[in-house]
């Protein structure tokens, strides 16, 4: 059995073998992905520039206010929301950045809420 550091620092090595090949640009930005225990976040980063273009996460006040459900429905409203605000800003197309999750529950719930949203992967 892993413990806590050991976990957290395989995922953070997952995350760095995925960013060597996953970048983002200001016509396709990277959609990345990071999920605490209660919360989950989601930003659209432009890596040439070095900036967020749009981020969503549940604890926003509008987004907290339909905070009820479990945490993977959650995710899907705000990927709904990611998707929207970037659709607001002219974004339609993204690449995925799990962050080093696994691609199932609310990483998964997530992506498909920004695919509803009208995001492409």
């Amino acid at each position: 059995m892993f413990t806590r550091a050991d976990s957290r620092g395989m995922r953070r090595a997952r995350h760095q073998r995925v960013r060597r090949t996953v970048k983002g640009t200001a016509e396709r930005p990277r959609l990345a992905v990071f999920r605490s225990l209660s919360h989950i976040y989601g930003q659209l980063i432009d890596d040439g520039a070095g900036q967020t273009l749009v981020a969503a996460s549940d604890l926003e006040p509008e987004l907290r206010v339909a905070a009820t459900g479990s945490k993977s429905e959650r995710a899907k409203r705000v990927g709904q929301e990611l998707a929207s605000r970037a659709q607001a800003r002219g974004i339609r197309s993204v690449v995925f950045d799990r962050g080093g999750f696994l691609y199932h529950g609310r990483v998964k719930s997530l992506a498909d809420g920004a695919r509803e949203g009208g995001l492409q992967f």
